[in-house]
């Protein structure tokens, strides 16, 4: 029976900083770290960088990619490899650095059923100098109201509550009751939004049972 020796195992292993690479990779990083003449140490460094632009030829020659290419061997390295970069290279404390958090909008329109996006719309068509351009966008938002409101709420609404909410997104700036316009009709909508919604298959599969029926013999 012939004995194994020199076995490794993973437990045994030195920890990979970027597993991504495997350990061939972080060995020969490894190694450049280890080699004591500088020129040398600069030749093994860019022929690591070289090897890992191969594994994405169509990023190799991309600036910005080479750039995260030279971090990413200083990151295996641990900072340790003491070579020439072509870019200026990050600092350890600098890639620890945690991202400030990110600041969600804390929106509480009084209509949310409308969504933020109506209320930015508001906002917009408000600041538009009056005339048929801004006319027919604010009997767009209205319409619109109206498709959201009969989605989420009724399948009926009156045109003078859609025209109050509006108006008060608008703080009063626009009043389209006072215009006395009118908005699509409600079965309009209703009727486009039923159209949408898949049929039935109970029909369909009651035809196809009886296609396959047809043709067979009946005794």
């Amino acid at each position: 029976m012939q004995l194994v020796e020199n076995l490794e195992y993973n437990t045994e292993r030195s920890h990979l900083i970027i597993p991504e690479y495997g350990r061939h990779f972080q060995k020969m990083v490894d190694h450049a770290v280890s080699i004591k003449d500088p020129v040398e140490r600069n030749k093994v460094a860019q022929a690591i960088i070289s090897v890992m632009g191969n594994l994405q030829p169509h990023l190799r020659d991309v600036p910005d990619f080479q750039h995260k290419l030279w971090d990413q061997l200083f990151i295996m390295s641990d900072f340790k490899l003491d070579v020439e970069s072509p870019f200026p290279i990050t600092s350890k404390e600098v890639l620890r650095q945690r991202p400030e958090p990110l600041e969600y909008p804390q929106n509480f329109p009084k209509y949310r059923f409308y969504g933020n996006n109506i209320k930015r719309m508001v906002d917009v068509a408000v600041e538009w100098e009056k005339g048929d351009k801004r006319s027919g966008l604010e009997y767009a938002i209205a319409n619109h109201m109206k498709k959201c409101y009969l989605n989420w709420n009724k399948d009926v609404v009156d045109d003078k509550a859609i025209f109050k909410h509006l108006y008060d997104l608008s703080d009063g700036r626009i009043d389209l009751a006072a215009e006395g316009e009118s908005l699509t009709d409600s079965g309009q909508f209703l009727k486009n939004r039923v159209a949408k919604t898949p049929r039935s298959t109970s029909a369909g599969k009651k035809i196809q049972r009886n296609n396959n029926n047809r043709g067979k013999k009946r005794y």
